[in-house]
């Protein structure tokens, strides 16, 4: 499992003086941006095949508060890849420093490419590096259809 420490800064918390959500989204970014770039998805890398990420949805489930003073760790697990690698889904889990579980973060993205600004699939040799991250027990394949299921469009304002 991939883990990422973290100290909770000042301007993490939110007026209750707890870990803001903010905060949760951003160490979760951090921690799957660490372990691509571990993984050779670094900037560099991304720009010689105009590619990027972007996030479909993200959804936090919060068990208990968190106070700065201690440090935290974010875990990722790759709980979904489509076939070709276009997207992905992650979910991270948030222990504090005893190991606790006190949130879990679940998001669904995909790739795109940066000149079209379109969905694209991955080049090979990075799909390959996404295989090798943890797979959570209910890892599935990703489908289109998949990407959908959070989908709610408003009513327009006129």
């Amino acid at each position: 499992m991939f883990l990422k420490e973290f100290e909770i800064r000042w301007n993490d918390l939110d007026a209750n003086r707890h870990l803001a959500n903010k905060a949760y989204i951003e160490y979760a970014a951090h921690t799957r941006m660490s372990f691509l770039n571990q993984a050779g998805f670094n900037q560099q890398s991304l720009a010689k095949y105009n590619i990027g990420p972007v996030i479909f949805y993200e959804h936090i489930y919060y068990f208990k508060e968190v106070f700065a003073g201690k440090p935290i760790k974010v875990s990722l697990e790759l709980t979904g890849l489509s076939e070709d690698g276009l997207f992905f889904e992650f979910t991270h889990n948030y222990y504090d420093h005893n190991g606790q579980n006190f949130a879990t973060y679940e998001m669904m993205g995909g790739w795109i490419d940066l000149k079209e600004r379109k969905l694209t699939g991955l080049p090979e040799n990075f799909s390959d590096l996404l295989q090798t991250l943890d797979k959570s027990t209910n890892f599935r394949v990703l489908t289109k259809e998949d990407t959908r299921k959070h989908m709610k469009k408003p009513m327009p304002l006129s």
